[in-house]
């Protein structure tokens, strides 16, 4: 089972619908890593995640999980494969004991006492029907279930979006535990960057369907800085490493790319460490225009 290297391998992804195209998405997730798919609600993050669950078609390319073609393995890929989204997608009516009862049919490898110890940890309880869950409750059950069959590779779209910081606490912690084994991967669609800064290996930004940027979290936190600078010497930098420049009424403030490669050029000026959530607003802004003002 662990003879891959790669638990997804996504080349020439394209689907195109009226007024949006998913445009040549190449994404790697090599095994026992997190990555983070970052982008904002429309950016293609759902439309890639269907194609890798086959519950779309792509007008072209490749999907390999677990070194297999999609198209000619899905069954044995997704015995492998958990899935959370946003939404539980067990009937409301059912409680945590009839799911158990249901999963353990259609998995293989189903574990019920994995699944009904999870159900402790989480204070879940077992009678109560889905309906009667809060919102954090049920993202708790579909995690339960979702790590209950031995899966190598977790896909959550948008999981944690909408829950209260506590329980998003908890929920990383969940996934920090799973990942370490090196046999598992984890590929997380969010737009909540902190969680990605606090628990992601690499990273994927997504914008209007075209992947503008994939590379290791600390890579992409130590190659951008923000240089806080007069419009004049804002005109010095080379324009190859911009990546957009925020105007206000007391400066400019500069999005750099490539900083560890070119510091050199900044030497004298105020170059500040950033965040995720900065670089993709940066990113974000200058598919307009370079310059934008706040």
């Amino acid at each position: 089972m662990s003879g891959y290297e790669n638990a997804i391998e996504v080349k020439g992804l394209t689907k195109k619908y009226d007024g949006f195209t998913l445009d040549n998405v190449d994404i790697t997730v090599p095994k026992g890593t997190i990555m983070g798919f970052v982008g904002q609600n429309g950016a293609g993050k759902t439309t890639t995640i269907r194609s890798l669950l086959n519950i779309i078609t792509p007008d072209s390319g490749s999907i390999s999980l677990f070194g297999m073609d999609l198209k000619e393995n899905e069954g044995a890929i997704k015995e492998r494969l958990a899935v959370v989204f946003d939404e539980l997608p067990f009937h409301d009516c059912l409680n945590a004991n009839q799911i158990n009862t249901i999963m353990r049919e259609i998995y293989k490898q189903w574990n019920s006492d994995t699944y009904f110890a999870y159900l402790d940890r989480f204070a879940l309880p077992r009678k109560k029907k889905a309906s009667q869950f809060s919102k954090g409750m049920k993202m708790k059950l579909q995690i339960a279930a979702a790590l209950s069959h031995n899966a190598e590779l977790l896909i959550m779209d948008e999981a944690t979006a909408g829950l209260d910081p506590v329980v998003r606490s908890e929920m990383l912690d969940v996934f920090m535990e799973y990942i370490q084994d090196e046999n598992h991967s984890i590929l997380m669609s969010s737009h909540i960057t902190s969680d990605l800064e606090r628990v992601a290996d690499s990273l994927t930004f997504i914008h209007g369907g075209k992947i503008i940027m994939s590379d290791y979290k600390d890579v992409i936190l130590e190659n951008h800085r923000v240089i806080k600078c007069s419009g004049k010497s804002a005109a010095d930098i080379d324009g190859k490493d911009i990546v957009s420049i925020r105007k206000s009424d007391f400066g400019s403030e500069v999005m750099v790319k490539n900083f560890s490669e070119h510091c050199g050029n900044y030497s004298g000026m105020v170059a500040d460490k950033t965040t995720l959530d900065e670089i993709l607003l940066f990113y974000v802004k200058g598919m307009t225009g370079r310059e934008w003002t706040i």
